[in-house]
Order: structure tokens, then sequence, then C-alpha cells
């Protein structure tokens, strides 16, 4: 647990992330509508993440949610570990607590490559405590038949959805673990109904309090349920529909993090062990591979391919370590070993890479100049009072840095492509009353399709100036109309401020 705490070290150098201004700015500004559920600003997330954020604010201001971040991942390797217990216990293993160790060392290693991230928070890191206590509650409720587990065990795992709408990772290990437990004879049928009945009320709290928010808010739950579902799949066809260089590059980036991080290697290992693991645990070998194969179609089918992504697949890839465990002490003696070195072997060269990882991140980050916050400071230098600003290209972390109010309600660039196509809103409002003070080009206006942008580079070249190329990347308008002090961005001058208390 220490030593994941501490592979977030990265996190207190570095301002926040898109991700995190974005959800803050979000939460900051939250104004629910019948329309809209956060009103000032469109993000498609439920509202549990960016309450969460809200109340991270309140307690300790905008980087305190990476002190949640780290606590969480804390009780990660705990949970880890506790269901690494259950499992071995479930499976008739004899080393219980040999195999919890190990569980705990492959938690804290993944969680804190630097590879993957080690700075972000964001909902698939707040969400793995939740995947793993649930699933250490339907372990611990099938082993003592207890209803009570397994209630909290769904509630848990509905939680997580809370926080990112694909980490249903524990709902899947408990639900194929239950019907598999029936169907191997080690659950009879009433108990398997009075379980499952529980679990679905546990999964229904979260659920019922969710509307029941949005129906004391005035939201619609039609606009809930396409925040939460209908536009992911909007969102799917306009990625399909835009192929970008970048996101193959960054899937290509995505499968090199998973080889060196040690998860390529233990997938890998795992589906040589499969028929065996299938044939002497049939139960916790579905229930495992079934929450390997969802989590790893929500990285690969995401069409986005972003790094952080790799953390969800991590829950699922303690578990199979767990059970690699348990099937390396039934092995005779001379295979035994063999497995075990190899299996040991992988453990041993994730917390390597890990350590690699946080140790070149800290060496490099004494160097690097974040120009986007630096971007985004510059403008809020520049800006008086009663500015606005708008950043096209979705970079939240510029909007947060200037301090500005953005009059455009898309922060990130895949909901602006998704529900303004046209950019007939962006252009409606650079040509009205409410004209941003401040435009930012993070991205070419033609980045994702051509479609309107005309009519917007047309009303920048009459309305606006171009006042600066920020760090030779960002084009910086504000209007010819207003006279502002000069821009001066320092793209060079390293980043030396530690962001957490």
């Amino acid at each position: 647990m220490i030593a994941a705490v501490l592979g977030r070290l990265p996190s207190a150098r570095w301002p926040l992330r898109p991700d995190e201004a974005g959800f803050l700015l979000v939460a900051r500004a939250w104004q629910p509508e019948p329309d809209s559920i956060f009103g000032t600003y469109w993000v498609d997330r439920p509202p549990q993440i960016i309450a969460l954020f809200k109340l991270s604010d309140w307690i300790g201001g905008p980087y305190f949610i990476r002190i949640i971040a780290a606590l969480g991942v804390a009780l990660f390797v705990l949970a880890a570990a506790a269901t690494a217990r259950r499992l071995g216990e479930y499976a008739g293993a004899r080393e219980v607590d040999r195999i919890a160790a190990w569980a705990a060392v492959a938690a804290a290693a993944l969680t804190a490559n630097a590879a993957i991230d080690s700075v972000s928070a964001k909902g698939e890191i707040l969400g793995l405590p939740l995947i793993m206590a649930s699933c250490w509650l339907s372990l611990s409720g099938l082993l003592d038949r207890s209803w009570v587990r397994c209630l909290l065990a769904g509630a848990a795992g509905v939680l997580a959805l809370g926080l990112k709408q694909n980490l249903f990772g524990g709902l899947v290990f408990g639900g194929v673990l239950l019907v598999a437990s029936v169907a191997t004879a080690r659950l009879d049928r009433g108990d398997a109904a009075r379980l499952a009945a529980a679990a679905i009320a546990g999964a229904l709290i979260p659920v019922v309090a969710t509307i029941g928010w949005c129906l004391l808010a005035g939201v619609r739950l039609s606009t809930l349920g396409y925040v939460i579902l209908g536009f992911r799949i909007d969102a799917n066809s306009v990625l399909a529909s835009q192929p970008s260089a970048v996101v193959a590059s960054r899937l290509q980036t995505l499968l090199v993090v998973a080889l060196v991080t040690g998860l390529a290697c233990l997938a890998l290992w795992y589906v040589l062990r499969l028929p065996r693991l299938l044939r002497s645990q049939t139960a916790l070998t579905l229930a495992v591979s079934a929450m390997l194969v969802v989590d790893l179609a929500g990285v690969f089918l995401s069409g986005s391919y972003w790094r952080t992504y790799l953390l969800v697949p991590i829950a699922p890839m303690v578990l199979v370590l767990s059970l690699l465990l348990v099937d390396d002490q039934s092995l005779r003696h001379r295979w035994r070993r063999v497995a075990s070195t190899l299996t040991y072997g992988i453990v041993v060269f994730a917390v390597g890479s890990s350590a690699v990882s946080v140790a070149a991140w800290l060496r490099e980050i004494r160097d690097y100049s974040p120009k986007e916050f630096y971007t985004g400071r510059a403008i809020g230098e520049a800006a008086q009072p009663g500015d606005t600003l708008v950043v096209y290209g979705g970079r939240a972390d510029i909007q947060w840095a200037s301090g500005l109010r953005s009059p455009y309600e898309h922060l990130w660039s895949l909901p602006m492509r998704t529900l303004d196509p046209e950019l007939a809103d962006l252009e409606k409002l650079l040509t009205g009353p409410h004209a941003p003070t401040w435009f930012v080009q993070f991205a070419r206006l033609d980045t994702w399709s051509e479609s309107g942008t005309r009519a917007v580079r047309t009303e920048l070249l009459e309305d606006y100036e171009l006042v600066s190329i920020a760090c030779g990347s960002y084009r910086v308008y504000h209007l010819r109309a207003l006279t502002r002090p000069t821009l001066k961005v320092d793209c060079d001058r390293p980043f030396e401020e530690f962001v957490l208390p």
C-alpha cells in the first residue's frame, strides 16, 4: 500500500490534466436543467464522478482529488490482497497468504506504473477500489452464504459505474461466479436465488438514488439516459467516420505499454494455462475470464485508445495472477517449480518496470514545461474582469489555468464533434452578443472535419486578432474591438511548483 501511494508522487509535480480540469470546471459550474445534467458545460459522465470532484474541491481545493486517488490506490491494494485470499479459499488452495501477498505486489506495481498513468485522478483509477471490493464481497458472500455481502457487492459494482460507464467488471465477475457456482454444484439453487436477489437489490440502490436525484433536480430521465449511454453510441459513429492517424498511433502506444508493463505477458501466460484452469477451477476461471474479456473489450472498442484505459484491466489481471498462483500449488514438483518461476518472474518484471517508469518520469518532469498550463495562465494574466475564453480542440487544462469562463458548453473535442458537428453553435456564439473575448486554437479547425470550419475561420479573420502563437503551437486570438496587454508565454521554463499541499 505504501509503495502504491508513493508511486503517485509524480502527481505532486504536475498541473491538472485535461480531464481533471474539465471535471473540476463542470463541478464548479454545475446547474442542473431539464435537458442538461450539468447545465453550463456538457460532459458524457454520470453525476457521481462530478459530485466526487465537487466534494473534493470543497474539502481541499482543485488538487485534493489526487490525494483521494492515492488513497483509492491504497485501498485497491488492500482489496486485491483480501480478494486473492478469498479466491484461494474458494479454490481450496493451501498457501492463501502467499497468494494474497503476491496479488498485493502486482496490484501496487501495475497501478503505479507511469507508462500507464501515475498522475491523473480520473474515473479509471478512482473506480478500481470499488471494482475490487465488489469482487471480494462476491467471493465472501458465496463462501459465507451472506446476503448482506452480496447486497454490498451489487452496490459497489454499480457505484463504480458512476465513476465511468465501462467499469462493470465487478458486476460481471459476481454474476458469472454465481451462475457458474450453481452449475458446478458449489452452490444450491435456493442459496443462489437468495444471494442473487440480494445482489440485484444492492445494485438497484445507486440506480434508484440517481433517478431520485434527477427527479428532484428537474432533470429529465431521457437526458440522463442519453448522457450515460446514448451519447456513446453517437460518439462511436463519429469516431468511425473520422479516422485519424493520431488515434492509430495511440493504439500502437497502448499495445507497447501493455507489453512493457507486464500486462500482456501475464495475459499470455494465462491463456496458455486456460485449458487446465477450466478443468480444475471451472467457476473461478469462467468468472475471471469473463471479467477480463469485458474489460479488455472496453479498452480496445473505445475507439480512442488512451493509455489510462489500461488501468481498468488491472483488476481482472490481479485475479488472473491469483488463479495462476492457485494452479501452481497443484502442479507436480518439477512443473511447479517451472510454472512458479514464470509466474513470479512476470510479477518481478512488473515491479521493475513500475520502478523504472516512475524514476524516469520524475527525472523527465524536472525539465519539462507544461505549455498548456503556461498558455492558459498567460491569457489569465492579460485578461480583464468579465473576459471569457473558448479553447477549440478540447483542452480544459488551458481553460482552467486561465481562470476564465467559457461561453461554449463543450470543453472536450468529442462532445463538440458529436453534438455540434457543423460547428453551428460555435459560429452562432462567435457572431453573437456573448462572443468570447479570447479564442485559442489547440487544434486546426479542420482536424476532424471541414464541416462548418469556413464560417468559423471567416469570423476569426474578421472580428478577432491573432496576438500570439503560444509555444509555437497554439494560436491565441482576442476581439479586435478590445485592447489587452501583450501576451507573454514563457514556454521553456520548467514547472517547479508542488501542486499538492
